[in-house]
């Protein structure tokens, strides 16, 4: 019997050859990277060659692959159980840590990933109002249940078609607007207002490119939700700690009534946690009727590498500069390149983010921005740069992480890569 290896055996065994849609590569019709191991900025394949990681899980390493404050003495952690199915102190602590840095989350729970924190969310708004309807954005990644995946970003693409399995009652209940767009927000809501739960919005984008967002925008969601008496939930899975303690939140100075959060609090660990204003969060049962829950929500050792990853970024504030000073060495470079080859893409650097598309003109603004972006392109250059030995996310719609495992080395060679993968 022949013995099968990297994507044969993967789509042999595995639905489509991946667990995640974007890892496949089949957006932009590029194969499946195989990997085999990672430490610190590098990925390594099956045959051991290394390369710079950019896609850093999408996000939540800030720290790069196997830190040592994350991958130590972990023996130590499991020894009093990993799951307990019990309140424990060190989660009380924990969100009480978190509070301390989002103040506007005035009660939290916890669950296991990001899509179930932003579902809880979209619940407990929906039972607090007493509404259904649910204003989103297109090009705006919530996870993967139905609500949040009406003219998703990331891998998405899901349109709410019949093969989508999402139910037309679903898609009665969602208006998607368009981001940076208020009148688009207006035009959607017009007649419609007191059927309005809730405004769910990432307040920075980062899966269809990075997007932020224009002066007033969210200032304006924030007014249309006071006037209505509905909910604004930020969508922080990948902003909050990727910008800072305080989050998007904190930087732009808008206060949200629900926040959502994900694995960039545990390294990359199974954690994610939603939260927001004492009356809204009081829905939740045993208090109210609002059920959410899961055995491993708030489990003792993802707890314990979330406050891991809190007790370093709270001794070491400079990793944050840090991080961006590389980001803004790659992304310079990066512009350098594309003047040099006379190619008119706009290079957006934020924090420790870096990103370009293959689009002319000014840097995205909002989903049909981003639907302009040429696939094709991207592709040769994903390709040619994995030739070179640097791993970058196979999708139109992701972006660069730099964390700070990278190195000015690591951030040259890949300047390097790029200028001869960009070779016309």
């Amino acid at each position: 019997m022949r013995t099968l290896t990297g994507v044969d055996s993967a789509c042999s065994v595995l639905a489509g050859g991946c667990d995640s849609p974007v890892r496949s590569g089949d957006s932009i019709g590029v194969p499946m990277f195989v990997q085999t191991r990672a430490e610190g900025a590098y990925a390594f394949d099956e045959s051991g060659k290394r390369f710079v990681d950019y896609v850093m899980a999408y996000g939540p390493l800030l720290f790069g692959h196997t830190h040592p404050a994350l991958v130590r003495g972990l023996d130590a952690v499991a020894a009093d159980g990993l799951v307990w199915g019990s309140t424990h102190r060190h989660e009380v602590r924990l969100a009480e840590r978190i509070r301390s840095h989002l103040p506007s989350m005035e009660r939290i729970r916890f669950t296991t990933t990001g899509s179930e924190a932003v579902m809880s969310a979209v619940r407990s708004a929906r039972a607090f109002t007493g509404r259904d309807l649910v204003l989103k954005f297109a090009g705006n990644y919530h996870g993967h249940f139905d609500v949040a995946l009406l003219d998703a970003g990331a891998s998405a693409r899901t349109d709410g078609g019949s093969g989508s399995g999402i139910p037309e009652s679903v898609k009665r209940d969602v208006a998607v607007a368009r981001y940076n767009d208020l009148d688009s927000v207006d035009a959607l809501l017009r007649g419609r207002e007191a059927r309005l739960a809730a405004i769910l919005v990432e307040p920075v984008c980062g899966n269809m490119g990075w997007v932020a967002p224009v002066p007033g925008f969210l200032e304006g969601l924030r007014e249309r939700c006071d006037h209505v008496g509905a909910v604004l939930v930020f969508d922080e899975v990948i902003t909050w700690l990727r910008l800072g303690l305080h989050g998007a939140q904190g930087r732009i100075g808008v206060m949200p009534d629900l926040t959502t959060l994900g694995k960039v609090m545990g390294g990359g660990f199974p954690i994610a946690a939603f939260g927001g204003r004492a009356a809204i969060m009081a829905q939740l049962a045993p208090d109210g009727g609002v059920f959410t829950g899961g055995t491993h929500a708030g489990n003792p050792f993802c707890v314990a590498m979330a406050h891991r990853v809190l007790d370093v970024l709270e001794a070491h504030p400079e990793y944050y500069a840090q991080m961006e000073a590389l980001a803004r060495r790659l992304a310079d470079g990066l512009r350098a390149i594309l003047r040099k080859r006379g190619l008119p893409y706009a290079v957006v650097q934020d924090a420790s983010v870096v990103d370009f598309k293959f689009r002319s003109g000014p840097p995205n603004r909002n989903y049909d921005d981003a639907c302009n972006a040429d696939r094709t392109a991207y592709a040769a250059y994903y390709n040619a740069m994995l030739e070179r030995g640097i791993l970058l996310p196979p999708s139109v719609n992701e972006v660069m992480f730099l964390s700070t495992a990278h190195t000015t080395e690591d951030v040259d060679e890949t300047l390097t890569a790029a200028e001869a993968s960009l070779e016309l």
